[in-house]
């Protein structure tokens, strides 16, 4: 699968370990590396700011998406290729997801849970079929891994859902692997369902 654009999620707290901020330059790199544009929040505190930073450095075209809300001197980043300033976080969201050509999330919080499984979710109901992975710096996200092995195996998701996400500790092989995605056989089950009968 050929890349020209990928959307990072991730968090934008300042106070977290600097293995995480390294993970995020170590991102950005790899991304200005591969000559891929950058889409993501817009922000400058956390890794927000350090993968942008990061991409900059390389050379790369780094797309931001900010909620007005967000457009403060403190939260906007001054110095991206493009600042799109946008009304509402659902706005946000649905330009992102138009925009790449690929998801990835690094740690983060509420923000980045929720628009991880957004683009989950629409994977999962067939509205695009764009690779999806986590870069599972520390081990952050083991316990979203066991939540979502837990859904499976209680029957909330099918057995092929879980495929829909690539998970790695190591920034190349995560990169290398969403240009290898294919998606998983058998996702048009969860929409084509037929009624069941009694």
């Amino acid at each position: 699968m050929q890349l020209e654009k990928i959307c990072v999620f991730c968090g934008s707290s300042d106070s977290i370990d600097d293995a995480y901020l390294d993970a995020a330059w170590a991102l950005g790199e790899s991304v200005a590396k591969r000559g891929l544009k950058l889409v993501f929040g817009g922000g400058r505190t956390g890794l927000m700011g350090f993968l942008a930073d990061a991409a900059l450095a390389g050379g790369v075209q780094v797309i931001g998406i900010l909620p007005r809300l967000f457009n403060t001197p403190a939260l906007a980043h001054p110095n991206l290729t493009e600042l799109r300033i946008v009304d509402d976080m659902h706005i946000r969201k649905a330009i992102m997801i138009e925009a790449a050509d690929a998801f990835l999330a690094l740690p983060g919080g509420f923000g980045t849970f929720e628009e991880l499984f957004e683009v989950l979710t629409w994977a999962q109901i067939g509205l695009h079929r764009k690779p999806i992975g986590v870069l599972n710096v520390n081990g952050y996200f083991n316990l979203l891994i066991d939540l979502i092995e837990h859904a499976r195996d209680e029957g909330f998701i099918l057995e092929e859902h879980p495929d829909l996400l690539i998970i790695e500790d190591d920034v190349v092989r995560l990169l290398y692997r969403l240009t290898q995605y294919l998606p998983p056989e058998g996702l048009e089950r969860w929409v084509d369902r037929e009624e069941e009968s009694g």
